[in-house]
C-alpha cells in the first residue's frame, strides 16, 4: 500500500522526536579541560615551607603567607641551609660573651651566607630575606646569634617560620 506524503511527512517527524538523545562529548571534555586549567593556575597561591616533622614550630597568630626565600634551619646543633647541613654548632657553658655557641659554628654559616650573597648580585636597599625554622625548643641565645649572623651578612629580612594557631590546635 502506497503512503500519502502527509503520511511519510508525519513518520519521520515522530521517528525524529521519539529517538534517544544523544550526550555531546566534546562540549563536555572542553568543560573539564577549563576547570582543570582553571584549578592548576589558582592552586598555586598555597605558600608551604618544606619542613620536618621532627622540628616542632612554635604556634603563632601570624596571618601573612609565607615568601620563597633563602631558608635557615636551627635543628638540634646542625644548622641547615636550604636542606643541606652547613654548621656543626658548639655551645660553651656561661653568660656573657664567653656562654653560647663557639664562633666556628657562627663562621660556618656566614661562610655559606656569604657565598649566597654573591650568588644573588645586586643587594637591595632592604637586604636580602631570609626565612629561619627553629623549634620551639631552641635556646633564645643560639636563635639570637643566628639571627645576628644573618643580619651581619645583609640578609634584614628575616622571616621566623610559625605554625598558625588553628594548625597548632588541630595537629
Amino acid at each position: 500500500m502506497k503512503r500519502s506524503s502527509r503520511a511519510l511527512r508525519r513518520q519521520r517527524h515522530y521517528g525524529r522526536m521519539h529517538r534517544a538523545g544523544g550526550l555531546n562529548l566534546v562540549s563536555l571534555m572542553d568543560i573539564f579541560t577549563i576547570l582543570v586549567f582553571f584549578l592548576m593556575v589558582n592552586s598555586s597561591d598555597v605558600k608551604v615551607l618544606k619542613t620536618n616533622t621532627d622540628l616542632p614550630l612554635p604556634a603563632s597568630s601570624a596571618d601573612q603567607l609565607a615568601a620563597e626565600s633563602l631558608t635557615v634551619e636551627v635543628k638540634g646543633r646542625a644548622i641547615l641551609i636550604d636542606g643541606r647541613q652547613v654548621a656543626d654548632l658548639k655551645v660553651t657553658e656561661g653568660e656573657g660573651p664567653d656562654g653560647g655557641v663557639a664562633p666556628e659554628g657562627l663562621d660556618a654559616l656566614a661562610a655559606a651566607l656569604a657565598s649566597r650573597r654573591e650568588q644573588q648580585g645586586e643587594i637591595p636597599d632592604a637586604g636580602l630575606p631570609v626565612t629561619v625554622l627553629a623549634g620551639k625548643d631552641t635556646e633564645y641565645k643560639l636563635l639570637r646569634q643566628v639571627l645576628q649572623t644573618c643580619v651581619d651578612q645583609q640578609f634584614r629580612q628575616v622571616r621566623l617560620a610559625v605554625k598558625p594557631l588553628e594548625v597548632a590546635a588541630h595537629g
